[in-house]
């Protein structure tokens, strides 16, 4: 049995790869900064996750340890692994290797590709294909980021951040669109395009949106017109894996998707009677269509968006485009700048983006943090549907109000 340490297990991705870990009989164990619902699911499948980062945490027969991007290489637990000599990979090159092992499909693409992991993954799993699948959110359908299939099919969400999706060889490579995103590393929409050219010439079929726009898909469950796309992509990745099964039964399959936690995802009543809804939407192309299918949903509602802008390079370098995609909103609130793993930068404000959106004819305020978005959620009556909206961790101030109601 493999003894597998992982640093910074609560991430969306390095979570679904200790469940395969320890689905095939590895002792699985990790770290992380905080305590998180994906920790407690960890915790829930016999995983040990251990909060806060401490070199004890590593011991001497630990065989293999994987990390995070966001774990520097002088983290002690690294630092305690280099002294015993325990081999370290980053996550994506440990899936990478794993992957290696299976019939790979990779869906990539700067919007989309979480829900289009997790359709295809329900339609392979309904047609009886038994895949194992890794998505970036947890899919309602199994209830997990992770599922343990047993043929020998892997469908995986593979990210286009610093090129890691070249570390797999995909049977089928589905490129969901291509917009500029993660300018802190791609510098400029050439660059960016090019990492995808390179993907495309390591995989044996790929399928973009030239092909999969021809698909017709029933109706869905998951509102808005991007869902549909997603639905299409899904849809024609699923007919070049399997091109005998009969079109109806993707089509059932795609009918019943319910969606996945963070995308659209319906939260409850905040206490004046407001819907609230949360969404991962961090790119401009996200929000304006997040926007959008609200507005077909809910024709009579005012839509009222909580921004979390994520990284202040990409709220930087595509501002003119957030501040028009927050401007089809009733009303907006801009919190501060998620800076994840980025230092702080004076220079892109909220504050800027509220009146950048306000000069463009919306209606848009800041706010100093989540007391402050706190009163203006239980404050909200029924005439208004309310979005948390951000990569960061916005999502959990409606979980603390409605943990309360």
């Amino acid at each position: 049995m493999q003894k597998i340490h992982m640093v910074g297990i609560g991430g969306i991705g390095l979570s679904a790869l200790a469940q395969f870990y320890k689905h095939k009989g590895a002792q699985v164990a990790g770290s992380d900064r905080s305590e998180s619902p994906v920790v407690d699911m960890l915790r829930a499948r016999g995983i040990k996750v251990n909060i806060g980062h401490n070199a004890e945490n590593v011991t001497s027969d630990t065989e293999l340890l994987v990390y995070s991007d966001a774990v520097p290489e002088d983290n002690v637990e690294r630092m305690r692994a280099k002294k015993f000599g325990i081999e370290q990979v980053s996550y994506f090159e440990a899936l990478g290797r794993v992957t290696r092992l299976y019939r790979t499909v990779a869906i990539a693409g700067t919007n989309g590709k979480t829900t289009v992991t997790a359709m295809l993954g329900k339609i392979l799993i309904d047609i009886g294909l038994d895949p194992t699948v890794i998505v970036g959110s947890v899919a309602s359908e199994w209830g997990s980021n992770f599922r343990a299939g047993y043929s020998d099919l892997f469908v995986v969400e593979a990210c286009e951040y610093r090129e890691h999706f070249l570390n797999f060889r995909p049977e089928v490579l589905v490129i969901t669109n291509i917009e500029w995103d993660h300018t802190d590393y791609f510098k400029s929409f050439d660059e960016y395009r090019m990492a995808f050219d390179k993907v495309r010439a390591l995989s044996k079929i790929v399928i973009d949106s030239e092909l999969y726009s021809k698909e017709q898909v029933p109706e869905l469950l998951v509102p808005g017109e991007f869902n549909k796309e997603n639905a299409r992509a899904a849809k024609a990745a699923a007919r070049a894996l399997a091109p005998n099964i009969p079109e109806d039964a993707i089509d059932r399959s795609l009918a019943e998707f319910k969606g996945s936690w963070r995308r659209f995802e319906y939260k409850g009543i905040l206490p004046l009677g407001a819907k609230l809804y949360d969404d991962y939407a961090h790119h401009p192309t996200a929000v304006a269509k997040t926007i959008q299918a609200a507005r077909e949903k809910f024709p009579d509602k005012k839509i009222v968006i909580f921004f979390h802008p994520h990284l202040y390079s990409r709220t930087r370098d595509l501002f003119d485009d957030f501040a028009k995609a927050l401007a089809t909103a009733d009303q907006s609130y801009i919190l501060p700048v998620y800076a994840a793993r980025e230092l702080y930068d004076p220079t892109v404000t909220n504050e800027a983006l509220a009146r950048e959106v306000a000069k463009l004819g919306g209606q848009a305020e800041d706010l100093n943090g989540f007391g402050e978005l706190e009163v203006v959620l239980r404050n909200l009556s029924g005439e208004n549907v309310a979005f948390t909206m951000g990569a960061g961790d916005i999502y959990t101030v409606a979980d603390k109000i409605l943990n309360v109601v």
